[in-house]
């Protein structure tokens, strides 16, 4: 279990991985499911630099946020099978970038596939990415939509690790409507 802020709020660092554009997102959850942005943004790297650069850049700029923020745990979208290789490859070592960063700085890591923060956060494992959105702006109560939408997906798999059991973060709060449905879709699934 992380350990927790002077507030008790648990810091996580979510990372929606890609070689051009790696979203980073940084939020405090409280006890009560609360969630406060801390950060967010997104790691760029030009196409056009050789493979072994842009992996640095990536890595340097997620330390650079780790450095910055000071996160209790790294959650990171897990690669799943697309049609395109390119891109699956390209995911694929942005994720280990990012695990690799995350166990270079003594920080738990985990991942979770689009479903599961979809899930999470929408209450609906097939959710459109306008909808993880909505939710996203609206559980951090932000007057905009995050953009772009890496940097949104990287808030919306930290709200997911934070829920969904990165920490008994809300063991005396009533799970949200989102946390029912999760947890009916796991005990199914288990059948």
């Amino acid at each position: 279990m992380a350990s927790r802020s002077a507030r008790g709020a648990l810091r996580v660092l979510g990372i929606d991985p890609g070689l051009t554009r790696c979203g980073v997102g940084v939020v405090d959850v409280a006890s009560d499911r609360s969630a406060r942005l801390v950060h967010v943004g997104v790691v760029r790297s030009d196409p056009g630099v050789p493979i072994e650069q842009r992996l640095a850049i990536i890595a340097a700029g997620l330390r650079a946020v780790i450095d910055e923020h000071g996160p209790h745990v790294v959650a990171v979208e897990r690669v799943f099978a697309q049609h395109n290789r390119h891109t699956v490859m390209g995911t694929a070592q942005a994720s280990g970038i990012a695990l690799l960063v995350a166990g270079e700085r003594g920080l738990p890591a985990a991942t979770h596939t689009p479903s599961e923060v979809k899930a999470a956060i929408t209450g609906y494992g097939a959710a459109d990415k306008r909808q993880v959105q909505a939710m996203v702006a609206r559980v951090l109560r932000l007057d905009a939509l995050p953009q772009p939408a890496d940097a949104a997906d990287a808030l919306a798999i930290a709200l997911c690790h934070a829920w969904r059991g990165g920490a008994a973060v809300a063991a005396s709060a009533p799970p949200t409507p989102a946390q029912r449905a999760w947890a009916d879709a796991e005990r199914l699934a288990r059948r």
